[in-house]
């Protein structure tokens, strides 16, 4: 599953003000909740769900880039946000370098493989170098947006 393909400029935070991972996932639940994006889950439990989460370990991939996640038997369908630092957020990445891309997602505990499947598209997108100085000097989530349309399309 392309990233793209489950985003739209509503699910884009281009100015994330968290200086810490905790902080960070509260930021884009929040943000989910004030949009009316979280359906029929509550912020509450979608952020329990995603600290509980981070506690096993850090979702900070490498190379700027963390996505937290949980699942939810509430839901049936993926619910994205896509934060972007452009000062980095401390979020104990397994590089220990700060963070710059936050792509949180809620699956439906049915569809465990979306899981999958998105981690592994996410990753793969997120490792050029190309696409990531892009995404740092994109003006706006509607620039945003068009950079991870354009990479899903080649």
């Amino acid at each position: 599953m392309q990233l793209a393909s489950i985003l739209t400029e509503q699910h884009i935070v281009p100015d994330m003000k968290s200086e810490d991972h905790w902080s960070a996932i509260a930021e884009l639940v929040n943000y989910l909740d004030s949009q009316n994006l979280l359906a029929q889950e509550s912020a509450p439990d979608v952020l329990a769900a995603l600290e509980e989460r981070e506690r096993m370990t850090s979702t900070g991939i490498g190379s700027g880039v963390a996505i937290p996640h949980a699942f939810s038997e509430k839901i049936d369908h993926i619910i994205p946000v896509f934060g972007r630092s452009k000062t980095g957020i401390d979020f104990e990445a397994v590089d220990n370098c700060p963070v710059k891309f936050v792509i949180l997602f809620i699956v439906p505990k049915a569809e465990y493989h979306m899981h999958l499947q998105t981690l592994a598209a996410i990753a793969k997108m997120f490792n050029n170098c190309t696409i990531r100085k892009d995404l740092i000097e994109a003006p706006d989530s509607a620039a945003i947006l068009e950079i991870l349309s354009r990479k899903a399309s080649r």
